[in-house]
């Protein structure tokens, strides 16, 4: 019953949002500076154990001359090209542990994991922007304008990470999957959307999308309280709400939805209080590629059983 309500009433909904009239110039302009980064890569081998796989940790110089690392795990016999993987982290945190990605390795795939700029891992964040940087990467650069908005340099990222992955020798650049769970389910979505050579993607309960959707639910306690941290400290009185709901356009996900030519497998848990299924519609709604939506009725923003079984699949079949 939960699931047919969520559904009925979130159907048609695409968001809250008001995209911006320069906001297809603004990512065009965007990719166009990346194209100016270099594909190069260092690789630094890490000595871990196993009789699959190799371990490198991977950095490359992404926008604004940031560092980015990642870890590259890849299988140790190779014919031919193979699958490629990439994924993305959840909010704070970090790629996690090599061995976590020994699974798709084994089924031959090369898989690059991302450390996001300024995070948990190791990966830096070179943005210089006015106002707050206590409470949180949404708000970062917010009151600069977009071109300085911390997420369009990780959004970036991204897309130079896909690239890179594609212009490996060993890698088949027609079979790039991507996968990751809140900000990283998030990422997935944004990387295929800017690289759309991308084939396949598996978001789980993503993040980043609807915000003035979340301010409006008043979700003070989620992944989206740096909101309310903004206006209760820099903005008490909403002088600048528009300017700043304006400016969060610019990466919010519902607006890059469009752009997304992969198939898509969408997890969401709806009893998600970090982002809410309204969120989420927000952005299912308005890709137009080949797309299903797994429902978890009584589950929240946590470990979603059986989902690994359901998409292992899907993410198999290079076809």
């Amino acid at each position: 019953m939960k699931k047919e309500q969520v559904i009925n009433e979130y159907r048609e909904y695409k968001g809250s949002g008001r995209k911006p009239a320069d906001y297809d110039l603004y990512w065009d302009k965007a990719l166009q500076e990346l194209d100016e980064q270099s594909l190069d890569y260092e690789l630094e081998r890490v000595e871990i154990p196993s009789k699959t796989a190799e371990f490198f940790n991977l950095y490359f110089t992404g926008v604004k001359g940031a560092r980015i690392r990642c870890q590259y795990i890849r299988p140790k016999k190779i014919e031919g090209k193979v699958p490629g993987m990439l994924m993305f982290h959840g909010y704070h945190g970090d790629s996690g542990d090599f061995g976590d990605k020994l699974s798709w390795v084994t089924e031959g795939f090369a898989v690059l994991a991302v450390d996001c700029r300024g995070q948990g891992g190791e990966s830096e964040d070179t943005t210089t922007a006015k106002g707050t940087t206590l409470k949180g990467l949404i708000i970062r650069g917010v009151e600069e304008g977009p071109e300085s908005l911390y997420y369009r340099s990780v959004f970036l990222d991204t897309a130079h990470a896909a690239r890179i992955l594609m212009s490996m020798e060993e890698v088949d650049e027609e079979a790039v999957s991507v996968q990751g769970a809140s900000q990283g389910g998030a990422l997935s979505l944004v990387c295929a959307a800017l690289e759309t050579r991308v084939k396949k993607v598996v978001a789980q309960y993503p993040f980043l999308s609807d915000y003035r959707k979340v301010f409006e639910l008043d979700i003070n306690s989620s992944a989206y309280e740096e909101l309310a941290y903004w206006f209760r400290f820099r903005d008490p009185m909403h002088d600048r709400e528009e300017e700043f709901f304006d400016t969060l356009e610019y990466i919010d996900l519902q607006h890059l939805a469009p752009r997304i030519k992969a198939e898509v497998k969408w997890a969401i848990a709806l009893e998600d209080g970090v982002c809410p299924p309204a969120t989420q519609f927000a952005v299912y709604n308005q890709i137009s590629s080949p797309k299903e939506m797994i429902f978890f009725p009584e589950y929240g923003h946590e470990y979603l059983p059986k989902l690994g079984d359901r998409v292992r699949g899907f993410l198999l079949n290079h076809e």
